[in-house]
């Protein structure tokens, strides 16, 4: 649902498609249209006044659109630790949402951690977003504000950010048409955009979603964070998710990565005591087995402290039984922030 302050006509909420034909249907040609959204996603100033002023739109067609909307940026906090940066953002509604710009190994670029959803309905059992007492879908352009508020923190940090992930709060999968429609904007090739390869849609397998994505055919990556590779560890950890038997999603994800010919990511987050015996590689195995994949190890980040990271033996013992079973590519991710809540699992609207 749409915020109500949402003008009619904003860049940030249409897909490329539909903005062209709206624009157009307003007396804007196809060239003004494109140096409009251009002026939209290459700077910060979202007011007609500003268009006028860059003669990117005649008086007329001024008087029959308004400003932008934004996000309120409330807090920006910058982690001692690795320089991951965070974002507390609020909505019209007072709604809080948070961002997070993760700087790559490159000095001078980021990638950005995109939220979806206030809250989360997917219950994650070691998730602060999960425990969120208001949920709603972002509207597209609400998706759109957070990568300008974080592009401009980044720019003041000497990067450019070049990549965009939905893995913040939310399942993006639940608001698939306005996480798709920002997707497309993000990488239509106007000024300040992202490449379509840079963009990845996370989600805990929803299995219509994302064989719907594969169909879709459009240029961006999948990863499922499967939680366990067991129906009977993924109710335990993610019970929403594990509704679904954990062979159906990943039957899903096969065809996803035939259809498009690329690797899926699976993200598996590493619990202590929990899901890194040698069984669970063994079933990581079995259940991956000829699918293009890449492996991303995340140890787990609960602030509430019920489930705990694994200890480097058992880590580097459950990696090494991985080697055994599973003949794909296995990285450790890096989930960074940890001093100022930004690690995956960590974003609660609470600055």
């Amino acid at each position: 649902m749409l915020s109500p302050t949402t003008p009619t006509f904003d860049p940030r909420n249409l897909s490329p498609s539909n903005f062209f034909d709206h624009a157009n249907s307003l007396g804007l040609s196809e060239r003004a249209s494109r140096r409009l959204l251009g002026a939209v996603f290459g700077s910060d100033s979202l007011t007609v006044a500003s268009w006028r002023e860059k003669e990117l739109v005649s008086k007329d067609f001024a008087s029959k659109i308004s400003d932008l909307p934004r996000l309120e940026l409330v807090k920006v906090q910058r982690s001692l630790i690795d320089g991951f940066t965070k974002l507390l953002l609020k909505t019209h509604d007072n709604l809080a949402i948070e961002t997070v710009v993760i700087p790559l190994n490159t000095p001078d670029t980021a990638t950005l951690c995109l939220s979806s959803q206030v809250g989360c309905v997917m219950r994650c059992a070691f998730c602060a977003t999960a425990k969120m007492a208001s949920r709603r879908n972002l509207a597209t352009w609400e998706i759109i504000d957070q990568f300008m508020h974080a592009r401009t923190i980044a720019s003041q940090q000497g990067r450019k950010i070049t990549g965009a992930v939905f893995m913040g709060m939310g399942e993006p999968f639940l608001n698939y048409e306005n996480v798709l429609a920002a997707a497309k904007l993000l990488s239509f090739p106007v000024q300040g955009t992202i490449a379509g390869k840079g963009i990845t849609v996370s989600t805990v397998g929803l299995v219509n979603e994302i064989e719907r994505f594969a169909e879709e055919g459009k240029p961006f990556r999948l990863s499922i964070s499967l939680g366990a590779a067991t129906d009977q560890k993924r109710k335990i950890l993610v019970p929403v998710a594990a509704r679904t038997p954990v062979s159906r999603v990943m039957e899903a994800g096969r065809h996803f990565a035939i259809t498009r010919n690329t690797r899926i990511n699976l993200a598996y987050v590493c619990v202590g005591g929990v899901n890194c015996e040698e069984n669970d590689a063994r079933a990581l195995g079995e259940l991956i087995a000829d699918t293009p994949t890449r492996l991303d190890l995340i140890t787990v980040t609960d602030i509430s402290g019920r489930y705990q990271p694994p200890s480097d033996l058992e880590f580097n013992t459950f990696r090494d039984a991985l080697r055994k079973y599973v003949n794909h590519p296995i990285v450790r991710r890096y989930s960074g922030g940890e001093d100022i809540q930004a690690a995956c699992g960590t974003l609660a609207g609470e600055g």
